[in-house]
């Protein structure tokens, strides 16, 4: 079996509406929480206790109205691209997902769950003023169906993730201020695809959903529009070694 990996760097929305009807079958992905002006201008100490501080990163700085336009375009292409019955797993603020639910049902897409990922080991700010963010939500969608792949094993799948923040090992080309462990990427790729289908990954940031993706035998498309995380997304998936073959295309796009 032959896993194709296509990584192409520009324009999520532009990019996406290049690629075929019903040519995906899952799509796992972290867009940007619309969250730096708001956390910036809260007292949480952010910045002082943590290097690459997402906020100051420049791409999470839309105002409300603009950044909803912007997902409503992004769930719209994704709705076209993803195949009847393919899964989305969108991670999301806790504070925008009944406007994420609000935009993908506008979209044909069933809401089927929120879950939640906890951190075991989250930064402590602030831990003697309120309680520490350990938390980060996800959302689960179906395109135009009420059910899709789900490989439980009969087995109970609760509609909550465990983990430790990403390691360092991860991260040893360069991280990302939002990267998420591999395990968590996982849990989804195995329980919501096959082996040998397409997994896509419209805000790749530096490339994990594409590294577990080329590690679990699916094909995969990755786009970011920032070149030094695409850079470090390009090197970590080639880094993967696997034993089926894969043919690695690069596309410097819009």
């Amino acid at each position: 079996m032959e896993s194709n990996m296509m990584l192409i760097k520009g324009n999520c929305i532009d990019t996406m509406k290049n690629l075929k009807d019903d040519s995906v079958d899952l799509i796992v992905t972290d867009p940007p929480y619309n969250l730096g002006n708001f956390m910036r201008d809260r007292d949480t100490n952010l910045k002082k206790m943590r290097e690459n501080f997402f906020g100051d990163a420049g791409w999470d700085d839309l105002e409300f109205e603009e950044w909803t336009e912007h997902m409503d375009s992004f769930l719209k292409e994704s709705q076209r691209i993803l195949k009847k019955g393919g899964s989305m797993i969108m991670f999301m603020s806790l504070i925008k997902i009944e406007t994420i639910i609000g935009l993908a049902e506008k979209n044909k897409f069933y809401y089927k769950t929120t879950g939640i990922w906890h951190k075991t080991n989250p930064m402590p700010r602030n831990m003697n003023l309120h309680f520490i963010n350990s938390v980060e939500g996800w959302v689960y969608f179906v395109n135009q169906a009420r059910t899709g792949t789900f490989n439980n094993n009969s087995l109970a799948i609760h509609d909550f993730i465990e983990s430790s923040l990403t390691p360092k090992s991860e991260k040893r080309y360069g991280g990302h201020p939002t990267q998420k462990p591999e395990s968590v990427i996982q849990h989804f790729i195995e329980l919501l695809s096959n082996p040998g289908q397409v997994v896509m990954d419209p805000f790749m940031g530096s490339g994990t959903t594409g590294v577990v993706s080329k590690r679990c035998g699916r094909s995969f498309i990755g786009i970011e529009l920032q070149e030094d995380y695409f850079d470090v997304a390009l090197k970590r998936i080639a880094d993967v070694h696997t034993s089926q073959k894969y043919e690695l295309k690069v596309i410097n796009g819009a």
